[in-house]
């Protein structure tokens, strides 16, 4: 089974090379896709070094500018379905994912799920080193998420996620609008209402300790009314004909 991991970044040069190391110490075989968004701080020159040391597990996408997450794991997922792979997994640089649970979201698409999410607010899941702001701003937004949608996801903006090709391959990409958090609930619900399988495993959420957070107010603002948005196009009829492949 081809996995591949996809890693957008941006000024992530602390922290790169370290979770290459460790996404490809395992023997599972993964592969490594780096987006990097035009890292003013040398992240993409620090990937070209590691394809050296990883020769075919690890390959680069530079885009031109800082274009926002949401785009970054689009283009990502449109390279990586091209490339044949079967499992494609996006999961942050920062190691606020730990690489040790790659293998249990595989499992369980092996199982069968369609959709495996790395939760943090399922039995077992946990957060670490966050200010109350944060745990407030997140476990509401997760509630929030589930009474305007009805999805059974309890940590619907999770970043850490392993998506078998034929979900992919059956959302229409390029009609996936949000960028920030709100990309992430949408792709779940995307693929919840055509009919796919999602299934939550547990997972350590640790903050990161180097590096400076992409969280913003603007990312939350997207979130609260991005959500609204995906509900009222279900419910006017637009939203599985805006997104499904055909």
């Amino acid at each position: 089974m081809n996995k591949i991991v996809l890693i957008p970044t941006y000024n992530e040069k602390e922290n790169i090379a370290s979770i290459i190391d460790a996404v490809l110490s395992f023997e599972s075989g993964y592969h490594i896709l780096v987006i990097d968004d035009g890292s003013p701080d040398g992240t993409a020159q620090i990937v070209r070094n590691k394809v050296q040391d990883y020769p075919g597990r690890i390959f680069i996408e530079c885009r031109t500018g800082k274009l926002g997450l949401g785009t970054a794991y689009i283009h990502g997922f449109k390279w990586a379905l091209e490339n044949g792979y079967d499992y494609i997994i996006e999961m942050d640089a920062d190691f606020s994912h730990n690489p040790a649970d790659l293998d249990r979201l595989v499992a369980a698409c092996d199982a069968g799920a369609d959709v495996a999410v790395g939760s943090r607010y399922v039995k077992g899941g946990s957060t670490e080193n966050w200010p109350l702001d944060r745990k407030i701003y997140s476990q509401g937004g997760s509630a929030y998420t589930r009474i305007i949608t009805g999805m059974p996801v309890k940590d619907p903006t999770a970043g850490f996620v392993c998506y078998k090709r034929n979900v992919l391959g059956a959302i229409n990409l390029d009609h996936i609008k949000f960028i920030g958090y709100a990309f992430q609930i949408e792709m779940k619900f995307s693929a919840w209402k055509l009919g796919f399988k999602i299934k939550e495993v547990p997972i350590k959420f640790v903050d990161r300790k180097i590096g400076v957070s992409k969280m913003s107010k603007g990312i939350i603002k997207e979130a609260i009314l991005g959500v609204l948005n995906m509900q009222w196009m279900f419910i006017t009829g637009r939203f599985i004909k805006h997104i499904k492949r055909v």
